[in-house]
């Protein structure tokens, strides 16, 4: 299960963000038609806190997860995860994502593997785990996500939800530490993007630790402890959910916003 949801500190380090983000750099291209994606990027995410990252589709939102999950090498800064910076060349990149989870806009699970199979694929596998245990805990977190009745279907025989929510049980089976979650409900109808956004609620409130990419402006005053506007690859704006969204102190901002209506 996630450490967020076992209500301990963290040894040695019970004042220290779990994540930091200083200086975070990334381009793609080079020469004439080299385009910053990240342009100096700042960010603390403390444990059981979620930070909520808004803006513009090109704004650099999920490219930062990505960087932080070691999907994009950043160019310049730190990724700094319990103060190690997780970005050094050096580091087994493998084990830092062990403990963090990306769930992405597509569902990404494997069509010719059972829900429950998906779920205990990679603690079978990868951390040799007896398939009995795996599957155990495999029906704990689909029991938690409403799917138990789902766990021998295939991803074909579900809705765009059930494959949404099926794809956030297997991040959190390897109990990670921060979940990352890159607009997870851009490709469902309102319906179905309920389902995810209740389960992600549910989340909250039990103290996962998240960094969160939406355009759900209601979803995000109702679980952002702080929303972090990105314009151009920059901060440009960030505080809590009213500072924002209610009081906008930035034209970008407000021209965001009033775009969504």
């Amino acid at each position: 299960m996630s450490r967020a949801s076992d209500g301990g500190a963290r040894p040695g380090k019970p004042d220290a963000p779990l994540l930091s983000l200083r200086g975070v750099r990334k381009t793609f291209g080079t020469g004439a038609g080299q385009h910053v994606v990240l342009d100096g990027i700042d960010l603390d995410v403390a444990e059981h806190q979620c930070v909520v990252l808004v803006g513009s589709s090109g704004s650099g939102k999920s490219t930062l997860l990505r960087a932080v999950d070691l999907l994009e090498e950043i160019d310049d800064g730190q990724i700094l995860l319990d103060g190690e910076d997780v970005a050094n060349p050096w580091v087994d990149a493998n084990a830092v994502r062990a403990r963090l989870a990306l769930v992405f806009q597509q569902y990404n699970l494997f069509p010719h593997l059972r829900v429950l199979d998906n779920l205990t694929l990679a603690p079978r596998v990868v951390h040799r785990r007896p398939r009995p245990s795996a599957e155990a805990d495999a029906h704990a977190i689909l029991e938690k996500v409403g799917l138990t009745h789902r766990a021998r279907a295939y991803p074909d025989q579900l809705s765009g939800g059930e494959q949404q929510r099926a794809a956030i049980a297997r991040a959190l089976v390897g109990g990670p530490e921060l979940l990352l979650l890159d607009e997870v409900t851009s490709a469902l109808d309102p319906a179905l993007a309920g389902e995810v956004l209740d389960l992600l609620l549910a989340l909250r409130a039990e103290g996962t630790t998240m960094l969160v990419a939406t355009h759900e402006m209601r979803f995000a005053r109702q679980v952002a402890d702080e929303i972090v506007f990105l314009h151009e690859g920059r901060i440009h704006e960030r505080g809590t959910p009213t500072q924002v969204l209610d009081h906008p102190q930035r034209d970008a901002t407000r021209e965001f916003l009033r775009r969504l209506g």
